[in-house]
């Protein structure tokens, strides 16, 4: 294999360390607009995808990424993981914001339904997850994501593990 033109990039993050403390301090819909707002900086991940915008309100959340070379997979359409990336992030955060301080998650599964291919031509992708049904225990949502021209790309699903947390020490 030749290659033909190098390509390079280079990101930088916040310690992941100081959002976690954070969390179970406040609601999980406060924790996310404080990152928003830049209060908390945005988790590692979003640094290492490149994605871009986030929405928060009870019980849904929007995401947005513009698909780049550096998300290809070798048959030249953006890779599968990063589009579950986003739909997992959308969908678990739609529960995050349902969530009291105090109460934490973890997701039990993600099942991902991929619609079209994806590349640099579908312009900026918009990622939008929904509370479906929240319950004492576990919580079920759905992450929808849509090309620049409104086209379903892939759809998920997601059950979530609702657990209380450690109270912080002062």
């Amino acid at each position: 294999m030749t290659q033909t033109q190098a390509r390079s990039r280079t990101f930088s993050w916040s310690d992941p360390g100081l959002n976690a403390a954070a969390v179970g301090r406040r609601s999980g819909l406060e924790l996310l607009r404080a990152m928003i707002a830049g209060e908390l900086a945005a988790p590692p991940v979003m640094h290492l995808i490149d994605m871009t915008r986030m929405e928060a309100d009870e019980g849904r959340v929007a995401v947005e990424l513009v698909p780049q070379e550096f998300h290809y997979n070798p048959l030249g359409t953006v890779h599968g993981g990063v589009i579950s990336t986003l739909l997992d992030t959308a969908a678990a955060c739609a529960v995050h914001t349902t969530l009291p301080a105090g109460v934490g998650y973890t997701s039990l599964d993600l099942n991902v339904k991929f619609l079209r291919p994806v590349t640099v031509d579908s312009g900026v992708l918009r990622c939008e997850g929904t509370v479906l049904q929240r319950g004492r225990r576990t919580a079920l949502a759905e992450a929808k994501l849509v090309d620049a021209r409104s086209r379903l790309v892939a759809h998920a699903t997601s059950t979530c593990f609702l657990l209380p947390l450690d109270s912080p020490t002062p």
